[in-house]
């Protein structure tokens, strides 16, 4: 049913659209489990670094609009359609070995080659429960993230992901969404929820090392083993909040 009513939505929203250009595929599967429970181990983060480690970044001279819509200046290099509901936060596609990797308002991430307009994969970045009334939003807010071979993404669908930047499928998904920038590293991802806590995510599997309360959100900074969250700093390794 789901696959028809995106082939729908596509039709309406594409129908003045140039015949050539790339649309969202009609099979849409979402890879992450719904019925799957979190996995928290109550344990220390072991070997955490001083500093978030430098990545290289690679000049992305492309823009996304609330529809879905990917461009290089006047020229469409990817026509998408507006989800029914979505959050007004501006987003931005980033790139790297000539390939650009962005987020869309409908739950998705996707993998293109621009200079030619091929979709090397799409991935559904969202909890299946979340589709049900047809009132969710999925939107991919958090700035997508890439560590080697992998993509690091996560959004309002109640899922956050770890995927092979080759081929889309995923290394493993925990059901934690975010609308936050997340702090990668090496062996631990920590990321604000919706839920109004704080998580350290095992990068090798997405066990959760540990979670905590945070009385107030915004985006995680990293130095010298604390993580600051708008003025509450924790203990990178235990969680345990600092006192001032």
């Amino acid at each position: 049913m789901r696959k028809y009513a995106l082939l729908f939505c596509c039709i309406l929203a594409l129908s003045g659209c140039d015949k050539h250009d790339p649309i969202l595929p009609g099979v849409r599967t979402a890879i992450f489990d719904s019925g799957s429970k979190q996995n928290v181990l109550n344990t220390n983060v072991p070997d955490l670094p001083d500093s978030v480690p430098t990545r290289k970044k690679t000049e992305c001279n492309y823009t996304i609009d609330s529809t879905n819509t990917i461009r290089d200046g006047d020229r469409k290099i990817f026509v998408g359609f507006p989800a029914p509901n979505s959050m007004d936060v501006k987003t931005y596609p980033v790139c790297d070995g000539g390939y650009l990797y962005a987020g869309l308002n409908t739950g998705n991430v996707v993998k293109i080659a621009p200079k030619t307009r091929q979709i090397v994969w799409m991935a559904d970045v969202y909890s299946e429960s979340n589709m049900m009334g047809g009132a969710a939003t999925v939107d991919i807010v958090a700035p997508i993230v890439l560590d080697g071979n992998f993509v690091y993404v996560g959004g309002m669908g109640d899922a956050f992901c770890k995927l092979n930047a080759n081929s889309g499928t995923k290394k493993w998904c925990v059901d934690i969404g975010t609308r936050y920038e997340f702090v990668v590293l090496q062996n631990v991802v920590y990321i604000v929820g919706l839920d109004d806590m704080l998580y350290a995510v095992r990068g090798s599997d997405g066990a959760i090392y540990w979670k905590t309360n945070l009385e107030k959100t915004g985006t995680p900074k990293y130095e010298n083993k604390i993580i600051t969250v708008h003025k509450q700093k924790f203990n990178a390794s235990t969680g345990e909040k600092i006192k001032k």
